[in-house]
């Protein structure tokens, strides 16, 4: 057990024992035989895929479908009503080869046992298989492409068919489809949480930052999910040998262990043995003693031990199980194994994530503070009274528009008769709960954007701590709009006024405290709380075909006007305090596990 712990050790020591991400791009371009511009060619692609692979993780080893069927015909209690039907079939011979007229008793309960544990177990085996194939379905609902440069062109091909040195791309909304190395990206952020559990969308750029390859910026890992932005890359690893592989490989390797109700039954089976024995040889020493011919005393002692078998119990447990699992399957839960059901039923504490479990996983407006006060958003899961009325020119109106505007997250196309809560979208998580907020308030924010048309953009970086963008306003004066969001203190320190009730007036030291004192307030709820301000860009200093630079800023980002602030959260499921009651009330402790 050592030998086999250290071994572990070892290899979990070997996930970061790589140096693709640190050697210079060039030396991996040659050592990898690839070109960066162009791509493998289909015939070096063929041959390294013919070598390493496909680019898919092996599935663990699976147990043959005949040792599947013998667990369930001869094992457990099963055991025990075998052993009964042959002790059944001895009496039997006995009585048959010692008594004139022997009667058929022990002969009718032995074939009743039999069939008993043959019904019983090839209704559980043919319960698991059933579950298993459905588990097996989900795995080709959607195949995933990749786009690969080869032979100089950009190709769409199955993941699978990926191979190191390949030259692929990756957008927003992307699964990561090998483990890749940076060459060039754009406002690239992957979601790392289900390698490293790192909840913020993280960062990918071509620069090493980190000799460790899971804290480099450099490297985007198999399995994880672009955010936003896009990249160029070059594959490192693939199928097995990438680090979420490796990590698979060890965690398949573990040993699950007996269930509660397959230890349970261990332990009933060696109960019930010892006291039929102890019981049927008891009286067949006290036949003899009687008297008895020795042959009656073997008939004795082997019906005392059939009687002490509960011949019943496997059928009424395994009815039990299965009539649970239907119920669970009603409920859109799938019970793999019918021994998992009472491995729930004997749980005492769930340690839940918070994420998507106990939360709606999707970030929310939750309130926003504009015209010096702290209004609350509807956060249910329909949000039905999200829709609002506001007056041209109004403070919430700016505010609304900002959201918009100044928003790079979008809705997936072809989702139009989707509730706008459920359509799936690209783009950080803040923004597409401020996307989905415009969308219900406004109305077709698409056509909203296509009427203000980005000419310019400065994304959010850690160093500002703003994105801003410029936009040709729909108004009639044909004016450029700039608007501006992100941290509070750093928005508010590039703004000189303050918009209240519609109108502009001079950001003062009243007004610097009211916005401290609602940005505490909201912070302190555990919120995310978002800062907006916006600027009409003079039209004769900056006419219709202005050429905006925004590496050398020509515009300002400073002495704007203040809108307001947003704040969001991950609000609680409707169904969680009910769930937890429940819980309460059968026992079960519920632990919230996150970061």
């Amino acid at each position: 057990m050592a030998k086999k712990k250290g071994a572990d050790i070892n290899e979990l020591k070997q996930e970061v024992q790589m140096d693709e991400h640190q050697i210079p791009m060039e030396e991996l371009v040659k050592r990898l035989d690839s070109d960066i511009d162009n791509g493998l060619t289909a015939s070096k692609a063929a041959r390294i895929l013919a070598r390493d692979g496909p680019n898919a993780l092996s599935p663990p080893k699976t147990t043959p479908e005949w040792v599947k069927f013998c667990k369930n015909l001869f094992g457990g209690f099963a055991l025990l009503l075998w052993v009964g039907a042959f002790l059944c079939y001895v009496a039997h011979a006995v009585d048959y080869f010692s008594m004139e007229y022997p009667t058929k008793d022990n002969l009718y309960l032995g074939i009743v046992l039999m069939t008993v544990v043959v019904i019983t177990g090839c209704f559980q085996y043919y319960q698991e298989s059933k579950s298993s194939k459905i588990m097996e379905s989900f795995k080709n609902l959607v195949p995933t492409f990749a786009l690969v440069h080869r032979d100089g062109e950009k190709q769409q091909v199955h993941t699978e068919e990926l191979v190191v040195g390949d030259i692929v791309e990756v957008k927003g909304g992307d699964r990561v489809p090998a483990d890749l190395r940076i060459i060039s990206s754009s406002g690239f952020k992957v979601d790392n949480s289900s390698l490293t559990g790192e909840s913020e969308p993280q960062t990918r750029s071509p620069e090493c930052t980190n000799e460790n390859p899971l804290e480099t910026k450099n490297v985007a890992f198999f399995s994880t999910h672009a955010v936003e932005g896009s990249c160029k890359g070059i594959v490192i690893y693939t199928g097995d040998r990438t680090v979420m592989g490796r990590i698979a490989h060890l965690a398949s390797g573990l040993d699950t262990g007996k269930t509660p109700i397959a230890r349970e039954i261990e332990h009933f089976i060696h109960l019930i043995t010892g006291v039929a024995v102890f019981l049927g040889v008891t009286f067949f020493i006290i036949a003899f003693i009687l008297g008895y011919h020795w042959l009656t005393a073997v008939v004795f002692l082997i019906g005392i031990i059939v009687a002490n078998v509960p011949e019943g119990l496997i059928a009424t447990v395994t009815v039990c199980l299965t009539l649970t699992a239907k119920r669970m399957a009603s409920k859109n839960c799938l019970v793999k194994n019918l021994e998992a059901v009472e491995t729930l039923g004997s749980t005492s504490t769930i340690c839940s994530d918070k994420t998507g479990t106990l939360t709606q996983n999707r970030m929310t407006v939750a309130h926003m503070w504009y015209d010096l006060a702290i209004e609350e958003c509807d956060t249910t899961e329909n949000q039905s009274g999200a829709q609002q009325v506001m007056a041209e020119g109004s403070t919430l109106a700016s505010l609304t528009r900002i959201c918009t505007l100044c928003n790079r997250a979008e809705f997936r196309p072809g989702q139009e008769d989707v509730p706008i809560l459920r359509r799936e979208c690209t783009g950080d998580a803040s923004e597409i709960a401020l996307l989905k907020y415009s969308e219900l308030t406004l109305g077709n924010v698409s056509g909203y954007r296509a009427k203000n048309r980005k000419v310019a953009e400065i994304p959010f970086n850690s160093t500002n701590k703003y994105q801003v963008s410029v936009h040709e306003a729909d108004d009639a004066d044909k004016s450029y709009l700039l608007v501006m969001k992100g941290a509070p203190e750093r928005i508010l320190d590039r703004c000189s006024t303050i918009m209240v009730k519609g109108e502009i007036h001079p950001l003062d030291e009243d007004r610097r405290k009211r916005f401290e004192e609602a940005y505490l307030q909201l912070g302190g709820m555990g919120e995310r709380v978002l800062g907006f301000c916006d600027y009409r860009l003079d039209i004769a200093k900056y006419p219709r075909g202005y050429e905006f630079n925004v590496e050398e800023v020509n515009f300002p980002v400073e002495g704007l006007c203040f809108i307001g602030l947003v704040s969001m959260i991950d609000p609680p499921r409707a169904a969680v305090p009910d769930a937890v009651a429940k819980c309460r009330s059968a026992g079960i402790k519920v632990v919230m596990v996150s970061f």
